[in-house]
């Protein structure tokens, strides 16, 4: 029976040797800290750079990729009248019902409603991408990241950095390269050593240059627009950070003046006491 136990134990010492391994292999690289307008704290979003990401999302993203989480109405925020919001919600399908006669029905979507998923199911998701459902895109920029480690992330907590997730999606969206070192690359995947669970993914590169047109004459590379994607992801997963970033800026100027305030106090009061 200790013999059986022993066994079991260095089965499972080994077992969580190769996780711990395969945990640590990926990414096979890094991403690089990028430069953002929303960086620190005092950073804001550049609201053309959203208008351009929105884009991108809207002409290559959307695809694949759903928002369950973002309105239209927010669209507002990134400096959209209510008219033009009205105009991009009326261009999208939303199901509502069930109608008198107990049937749902496809109506124009209002700037009320959410943006409608582009599958139907996450089955009929797989089936369309090689089996992988794509992430919903709501809230991925904060849910993505690749830790920095120690003594990094020791610095992070003063420098106030909190891009790991766009620095990970634009390292993601311009890391596509060909396999030059052996890795295990399945059938129908591609190569990606920024990819943050295995060496390949199965989307394919889905950024080429000059595929989207701006209107205000940014550069429309590949990196300029991973760079857009990446801000407009962060702003749909944390749309307020400007308001509590301001109030943050408040409540520390506050607590300084309240704690010298405190210590004037108790110099008065204690003054007299040996």
């Amino acid at each position: 029976m200790k013999s059986i136990l022993n066994g079991l134990a260095a089965l499972g010492l080994g077992l969580a040797a190769v996780t711990a391994s395969n945990a640590a292999e990926y990414p096979i690289k890094k991403p690089v800290e990028q430069d953002w307008s929303f960086a620190g704290p005092f950073g804001t979003y550049d609201k053309g750079q959203l208008q351009r990401g929105f884009k991108i999302y809207r002409e290559v993203c959307a695809a694949c990729h759903s928002m369950n989480l973002v309105a239209f109405r927010n669209l507002e925020d990134l400096g959209y009248s209510e008219a033009q919001v009205r105009a991009i919600a009326a261009e999208y399908e939303v199901e509502d019902g069930p109608d008198d006669s107990g049937d749902m029905f496809m109506r124009a979507a209002k700037p009320s409603d959410r943006f409608p998923a582009p599958f139907a199911n996450p089955q009929q998701a797989a089936a369309s991408n090689n089996g992988a459902v794509p992430p919903d895109f709501s809230l991925i920029a904060k849910a993505r990241a690749v830790e920095r480690g120690f003594p990094t992330f020791v610095f992070d907590i003063f420098t106030q950095y909190a891009e790991a997730g766009p620095d990970y999606i634009h390292a993601l969206l311009t890391g596509y390269e060909e396999d030059s070192h052996g890795h295990d690359v399945p059938e129908g995947t591609y190569y990606n050593p920024y990819f943050i669970s295995s060496a390949s993914l199965a989307m394919a590169p889905p950024l080429s240059e000059g595929m989207v047109t701006y209107d205000d004459g940014a550069p429309e590379t590949v990196d300029q627009y991973a760079r857009d994607v990446s801000a407009f992801l962060m702003w749909a997963a944390e749309p307020h950070m400007e308001a509590r970033k301001s109030t943050g800026f408040v409540v520390m100027v506050f607590l300084l003046l309240f704690g010298g305030l405190m210590y004037l106090t108790k110099r008065k009061i204690w003054a007299d006491v040996h």
